[in-house]
């Protein structure tokens, strides 16, 4: 069955009032009819089973028929990326987005290279939720990955609390076999550098912030891959991929 984010408050009622971007695609281009059945979420765990009553290019509603609840099953991972230059943060939000991350923090630092205007921020992080609500209607996650605004380090690691915090770093670091507990973490933090990776002084902050510096085998990731290499096997261990 098709599913869709809206807005939550939106699932409040048993007619849901269909617009923006989900009634485009019913009516536009899936060009669904009244009596079709769809899948709502709230992006929090509530799920609405509807009946499409009315729909048409101005206006849309549908009824509810079974309303519950469920819970993610992944292992709750942050995210901290050193923003990459170009597009490449679009990537890292979809697959991680697919990979069960939880929480993306875009973070400048001394060697990222993309420096965003307010305006120009305010325009990407609605592509960048865009991209995000795509990808989780595509892998069917129950809840949308959070998102926060771009931020320095130094914030970012300030605001960071979670059990198990892994930083990749190519320097002065471990395996990351030896470093990962038997018993499974509550929550993880991921902290990757952009292109260039971190410099000793970020280093050496994000290790007095509690972060473990990791490496993954052998060969050194691109900024947008790192992230994912180790959160898929953070699933397979602890998660829902195993």
């Amino acid at each position: 069955m098709r599913r869709f984010f809206v807005p939550p408050d939106s699932l409040c009622q048993d007619m849901v009032v269909l617009s923006g971007e989900t009634l485009h695609h019913l009516a536009v281009v899936l060009r669904l009819v009244p009596g079709d059945e769809i899948l709502l979420l709230d992006g929090s765990g509530t799920f609405c089973h509807c009946r499409i009553a009315t729909l048409g290019k101005g206006d849309g509603r549908a009824e509810v028929v079974r309303r519950w609840q469920e819970e993610e099953t992944a292992l709750p991972i942050h995210l901290l990326q050193g923003l990459p230059k170009s597009d490449k943060l679009e990537l890292v939000l979809q697959k991680g987005t697919e990979l069960g991350i939880g929480l993306f923090s875009p973070l400048h630092t001394e060697r990222s290279i993309p420096r965003l205007t307010a305006s120009r921020e305010d325009q990407r992080r609605q592509r960048w939720q865009k991209i995000i609500r795509e990808a989780a209607r595509q892998c069917q996650r129950s809840r949308l990955p959070a998102l926060m605004p771009v931020r320095s380090l130094k914030d970012g690691l300030e605001q960071c609390d979670e059990e198990l915090r892994l930083m990749l770093w190519e320097e002065e670091s471990r395996p990351l076999a030896d470093v990962l507990p038997a018993t499974p973490p509550r929550n993880t933090a991921i902290l990757v550098g952009p292109e260039g990776g971190f410099s000793p002084a970020e280093a050496a902050a994000a290790r007095r912030a509690g972060f473990l510096p990791v490496r993954v085998g052998p060969r050194i990731m691109r900024s947008e891959t790192a992230g994912f290499a180790v959160a898929a096997i953070l699933q397979y261990l602890y998660g829902d991929l195993g």
